[in-house]
């Protein structure tokens, strides 16, 4: 049996032996990212050095980032789908290629966990029109024992751009058979659900123009990426990711709330334990729930727990099934830190939603007796009973009722096109859109961070949040009451004086202790390594950012402030523009 921290410590292990360097374990939280919502992968978080910056700790990283995935919520329920999950990963940045990732995945399976070779399989890319069969992975993947019957090529076995340019390229996936009782299959069968997915290189070769072109990449970067929890079960010979330490505790809990077992009941008890887990990590991360965004998500996360909830006899039960994932992942300060602010927002909102959650079953009964519910309907249980738009679409599909969200009036269709873009992860600009508009945004909002410490006289004052896209810059900071016109005004005042007064920017790597005997600001309790960038504009800002940014503030132009609002209980929010 391999537990959870020992596992982490084979990987590090392993990949420190290959000469790579731990990075941070990142917020969940996108920093200056429009296109997603919640980091759902580990290459997330270092895209700058993906697109060719330098990293401080060199070519060869890796990590275990914590994720949020909601473009699989209605998945959640079998055996392997989860909201919140670790992958764990490992990046070359230009350095080596297929040949050494692929080995490297080969070796640390069958060598360091010892999975059995007759039960794996491979995926490669079937290629198309503007880039050939992976037959370079094939031939690599034969050289290490795979058999030719085990390698199948797929059509979507692509990656990106994730945004209309960018870095993209094939993947190769490694399939392991889960079924205990009986050996694989001699051929592999991607579309068999029992060829569980367990981890995946993806090989980026290729940047897409904004002509379409796919050119060959100057520095071709890998991807490694492998889930935990599917991990951890196939390495335990666990059929369900339930039944691994990750879950138990938190089932058993269900089960002692409910009086119910899991046998008989295991989907609302996945779901149940899936949405309270994820609930808790994106709580601690600074996100309350609410009706847009990161929020909006939230919600209807926990909504949803709470409803199967009540199908298994449990109420005002949330915060007790929570207990459990402090213990699982007690080696997360975040969540040490946050505990009673955790437990008082799951609290909060159960309640909030048993006040309505009756009043709106009874509703949707009987606006559904003729076995339809227009999109008006539907909108009118989100707006007034706070049913989640998907919510009642899941319960008409159970009950065999027609309900069609596109038809409904134009706030219902903006909460469906929100929900569809946040599950899919993209947004209509690109993955950390390194453009020339969005870089000047990205170091207007230092400026914005300086002015706004200066006039509110809050040296303690922080960023909660960012988001840049080509047009606008969205700031969250903490704060406890709205700004007055005046302080508006002399914020943005004194921004632009710093864009006039021509700031020369400046790039340095150093320690983190070094960084902050210097003065920049930073998450200093996050897991920094050995090496920061540190970017200061002289007699305004030093901080440590991992960029872009341009050379000197002269360049931004002329600074305005749209909009400042309250974001959540706590932290403001500034939209601004450069023009």
């Amino acid at each position: 049996m391999i537990t959870r921290k020992q596992l982490i410590k084979k990987y590090l292990d392993f990949f420190k032996s290959k000469n790579h360097k731990e990075i941070p374990n990142a917020s969940l939280i996108p920093e200056n990212d429009p296109t997603t919502l919640f980091i759902g992968s580990g290459v997330e978080t270092i895209i700058p050095y993906v697109l060719g910056q330098k990293h401080p700790l060199g070519k060869r990283l890796m990590n275990v980032q914590k994720c949020i995935r909601t473009v699989d919520i209605e998945e959640v329920g079998d055996t392997t789908h989860h909201t919140f999950f670790e992958m764990i990963g490992n990046w070359s940045l230009g350095d080596y290629w297929k040949k050494d990732a692929l080995k490297w995945s080969f070796e640390f399976a069958t060598k360091i966990l010892k999975l059995n070779k007759k039960r794996l399989a491979i995926s490669c890319f079937t290629g198309n029109k503007n880039t050939p069969k992976d037959m370079e992975s094939k031939e690599i993947w034969e050289s290490l024992g795979i058999p030719k019957e085990r390698i199948a090529f797929i059509d979507d076995n692509w990656w990106g751009p994730a945004g209309k340019t960018g870095p993209c390229g094939p993947n190769t996936e490694m399939f392991y058979w889960k079924d205990n009782s009986k050996p694989a299959p001699k051929e592999f069968n991607p579309n068999n659900e029992t060829w569980v997915e367990i981890w995946n290189d993806v090989l980026m070769q290729y940047v897409k123009d904004e002509k379409g072109n796919y050119n060959k990449a100057t520095q071709k970067t890998i991807d490694n990426g492998r889930g935990m929890e599917r991990i951890l079960a196939v390495v335990n010979k666990d059929e369900d990711n339930y039944l691994t330490e990750l879950w138990q505790p938190i089932i058993k809990q269900i089960e002692k709330l409910s009086g119910k077992k899991y046998k008989g009941n295991e989907k609302a008890m996945r779901i149940i334990a899936d949405h309270i887990k994820a609930a808790v990590f994106i709580i601690a991360d600074g996100i309350v729930p609410g009706n847009t965004e990161q929020g909006y998500i939230l919600r209807r996360l926990i909504r949803r727990a709470i409803r199967y909830g009540k199908e298994l006899g449990m109420k005002n039960f949330t915060s007790e099934v929570t207990e459990p994932v402090f213990k699982i992942y007690d080696d997360y300060e975040e969540l040490k830190k946050n505990k009673k602010h955790i437990l008082n927002e799951l609290e909060k909102e159960e309640e909030k939603f048993n006040s309505t959650l009756e009043k709106g079953l009874k509703i949707f009964k009987k606006i559904s007796k003729d076995k339809k519910i227009s999109g008006e309907e539907g909108f009118l249980l989100y707006q007034s009973y706070g049913f989640p738009i998907e919510m009642t679409d899941e319960l008409a599909k159970q009950k065999g009722i027609t309900f069609s969200p596109e038809a409904s009036g134009a706030l219902l269709v903006k909460h469906q096109q929100f929900s569809r873009t946040a599950s899919s992860g993209k947004f209509k600009s690109g993955l950390a859109d390194d453009s020339e508009a969005t870089t000047k945004l990205h170091t207007a909002t230092h400026l914005l961070l300086a002015a706004l410490k200066t006039v509110l006289k809050d040296e303690n004052l922080m960023q909660k949040g960012s988001n840049i896209t080509a047009e606008r810059l969205r700031f969250d900071f903490s704060f406890p009451r709205k700004l007055t016109k005046k302080e508006i005004s002399e914020v943005e005042d004194l921004v632009n004086a710093q864009i006039q007064r021509g700031c020369e920017i400046i790039r340095e790597e150093m320690t983190p202790e070094k960084a902050k005997k210097k003065g920049a600001t930073g998450i200093f309790n996050a897991k920094y390594k050995e090496v920061v960038s540190v970017y200061t504009i002289k007699n305004c800002s030093k901080e440590i950012c991992s960029g872009p940014h341009v050379k000197n503030t002269c360049e931004l132009g002329k600074f305005k402030i749209l909009k400042e609002e309250s974001s959540s209980s706590g932290v403001r929010r500034i939209k601004a523009t450069l023009s």
